[in-house]
């Protein structure tokens, strides 16, 4: 019937901002207890989903896929045009070996123990892969609302770190699925696709961010709304770009960000806070999505072996790979067992995750449901206490 159509749209718009409210109202609780705040949008989407009070059926994988894909150009685009260049360029190398290395040892010892949890070996490297990364989101978020003063050394390498290594991540999970999908991928190959996808990301990314400052500054309006219009544009193109021509459209959207946020703009002050609503938006549309993507019968057979990973991923393998990487450069013991703590999971997870599942690999939705587990305990461990966690190690200046 064609008149049901707008009441269907209605209901499902109304729908849609009374959980975004109520997520956000209830944002203050996660202040209080000092959770991360995307736990609240989490129980939000739990609650109206399938198996809560709410009752909504949402089980589309391949638009989840798509929205956070968006989500993670919005929020690494914002991450980007917050961070200085002289803040890169003084901690380049740490946060470069981590983000490239230490990506690499936490995916190898993740499934490693993923493996001892009793996984196969070809599902514990996918979940080692998906979980490899730190979340630039929610790095960015929990180090703010901490209010922490952290030396710019510390911070920026966290930060740097964060936002650098999603392609790595990102890379190592497609490479894996397509193998567990039959599709052979030599060493060699996977060496070569590293190398191209960070050289073509990393050129076009601070091009386009470039082309992006000199236009803007040109660009002669007494439209103040059409600025944030042309920023987003840049953001959607060097994600867009670099990923058509096989580079890393991630690493891209982040420099361009970078390269755009370091050049003095027309509007600047309402650009930086315009793009910090949409990375906002972004973080609570992805954890909403999650909460109704996830049913209690579906997650609760990879509770143990997800809360276990969870647990020696965050004890042990996020701070032997950070303590391994940041050895040469001289930090303090201090600051790595900080930095190490600092490993939180978030949206980028859950995005990797649901990747496995429109790929129809064996075992997906085991291992979309222990990555739930797993980005929730990095959530209420590290995340809960990280401010306590710099207080102790007297990194609070």
């Amino acid at each position: 019937m064609p008149t049901a159509e707008p009441l269907a749209t209605a209901w499902s718009l109304f729908t849609i901002g009374l959980l975004v409210a109520v997520g956000a109202l209830s944002s203050r609780l996660s202040r209080r207890f000092g959770l991360p705040f995307y736990l609240i949008f989490l129980a939000v989407g739990m609650l109206a989903g399938a198996n809560g009070p709410g009752g909504i059926e949402f089980d589309d994988f391949g638009a989840s896929f798509r929205l956070g894909t968006l989500a993670l150009v919005m929020i690494l685009f914002d991450g980007g045009l917050n961070t200085s260049p002289a803040a890169v360029r003084r901690v380049a190398l740490p946060a470069g070996l981590l983000a490239t290395v230490g990506v690499l040892l936490v995916a190898g010892l993740t499934a490693a123990m993923a493996h001892f949890f009793g996984l196969a070996w070809p599902q514990a490297v996918l979940v080692g892969a998906i979980v490899s990364s730190t979340d630039a989101a929610a790095v960015f978020s929990q180090l703010r609302g901490a209010r922490l003063s952290l030396s710019h050394r510390v911070a920026s390498t966290i930060e740097v770190e964060s936002g650098l290594n999603d392609p790595m991540a990102v890379l190592l999970t497609f490479a894996v699925t397509h193998w567990l999908a039959g599709e052979a991928t030599s060493v060699a190959a996977l060496i070569g696709d590293i190398v191209w996808q960070f050289a073509v990301g990393g050129v076009l990314g601070v091009a386009v961010g470039g082309v992006a400052a000199r236009v803007l500054r040109r660009f002669r309006s007494s439209v103040a709304g059409l600025y944030p219009v042309l920023t987003l544009a840049t953001a959607l193109i060097a994600f867009g770009l670099p990923t058509v021509l096989g580079g890393s459209g991630f690493l891209a959207v982040y420099l361009a960000g970078m390269t755009l946020g370091a050049e003095r703009l027309p509007y600047r002050s309402g650009l930086v806070r315009f793009h910090d609503a949409t990375a906002w938006l972004s973080q609570v549309g992805m954890f909403l999505l999650l909460g109704l993507l996830i049913t209690p019968a579906e997650a609760l057979p990879a509770l143990g072996w997800g809360v276990g990973v969870a647990l020696l991923l965050t004890f042990v393998a996020r701070p032997l790979a950070a303590a391994l990487c940041l050895a040469p450069f001289g930090y303090r013991w201090r600051e790595v067992l900080f930095i190490g703590w600092a490993g939180l999971r978030g949206s980028v997870p859950i995005v990797l995750a649901i990747y496995p599942v429109l790929a129809g690999v064996d075992a997906d939705r085991q291992v979309f449901a222990g990555v739930f587990f797993i980005v929730l305990v990095s959530a209420v461990l590290p995340g809960a206490t990280l401010g306590r966690a710099a207080r102790a190690a007297r990194l609070d200046e």
